[in-house]
């Protein structure tokens, strides 16, 4: 047990960290926390800890961050680690752009969580919806309700969540080049990345290029295509049990889920992966004796079908709706 213990923490110490244009510093493995259960998610995030994930990934609409909360307590009454030593995001939800709501909706996170401060803090979607009621609001057509909020406007107020010191960096989610393009013409404060979809089927190579020249680093969800997301079809593709994906994973002795998790950081991206089950878990951070070749790569690149797990087409009425464009 002893040496298992030092194996665990071992993985801690491999998880390299990438520099934001702050100065700030963040693991470029995470743990995510969409769709973990109330009643599993704690216990799935202490297990993370313990692997040696550093990084926990959050957001109100998950509607489970009082469980990650006493999670992250508990590991920290126990000495697993410090509070220094994680590196804790959540996100502002679609109803709470409005600029009167950013700075409550920051402090709800935190007292969820637990904590005193962030250490980043997102804008889930470009799109707003409905203030001052539901998280998911339904007009008289029994469509989203949705605001005109301007993103703009709700940037200024993360700008000054980051000067009071309630997160140590902030940024985005699900902004599309254009957009990101408006944000940074005028704002004060940066963003230090933009978290969207990326694997194989989706490799968003020119939004990737994009935030990069902008000195944003792309934070990379449903690395492994989302197998388990809502309204997934029977007939709708399986990155993991692609022939080509399965063929690079035998060649170094890993699994396809190890290669996808290594094919998004060798692309300098911070890779967000998820799960409950205590292997699993600790299967997905053992990605670090390994190197995908640049040919392998460049194929795994190949794959690009423009298959998008995550297209929220319920808000795509919606002006500042991001999947319209190309990239």
């Amino acid at each position: 047990m002893v040496r298992l213990s030092k194996l665990l923490f071992n993985f801690a110490e491999k998880v390299p960290k990438v520099t934001f244009h702050n100065g700030q510093t963040c693991p470029v493995l995470g743990f995510g926390t969409w769709q973990a259960k109330k009643n599993v998610v704690g216990e799935a995030v202490k297990e993370a800890i313990t692997a040696g994930y550093r990084h926990i990934d959050c957001a109100l609409i998950y509607r489970n961050e009082t469980e990650v909360g006493e999670a992250i307590k508990a590991k920290i009454e126990d000495g697993t680690v410090k509070r220094e030593d994680l590196y804790i995001v959540s996100k502002l939800w679609n109803t709470m752009h409005r600029p009167d709501l950013v700075e409550p909706a920051l402090k709800t996170s935190l007292t969820n969580l637990c904590l005193d401060y962030l250490d980043l803090y997102l804008i889930h979607w470009p799109f707003a919806f409905k203030e001052d009621g539901d998280l998911f609001p339904i007009d008289n057509n029994r469509k989203l309700a949705l605001s005109n909020a301007d993103y703009v406007d709700t940037w200024k107020e993360m700008e000054k969540l980051n000067r009071k010191g309630l997160t140590k960096s902030i940024g985005v989610s699900n902004f599309n080049w254009k957009q990101l393009e408006r944000l940074n013409r005028v704002s004060a404060v940066k963003p230090v990345t933009n978290q969207i979809e990326i694997h194989p089927y989706l490799p968003q190579t020119r939004l990737v290029e994009f935030c990069k020249s902008y000195k944003m680093v792309v934070t990379a969800y449903s690395p492994l295509g989302a197998p388990a997301r809502p309204g997934v079809k029977p007939s709708d593709p399986v990155i993991m049990d692609d022939p080509i994906i399965k063929g690079i994973a035998q060649k170094h002795n890993k699994s396809a889920p190890q290669v996808l998790i290594r094919y998004g950081i060798q692309r300098g991206c911070i890779v967000l992966v998820k799960s409950v089950t205590k292997e699993r878990i600790a299967h997905n951070i053992d990605v670090w004796d390994f190197q995908i070749s640049d040919e392998d790569m460049e194929v795994l690149n190949s794959l690009d079908c423009n298959y998008r797990t995550m297209p929220f087409i319920d808000a795509i009425g919606h002006k500042d709706y991001p999947f319209r464009e190309e990239w």
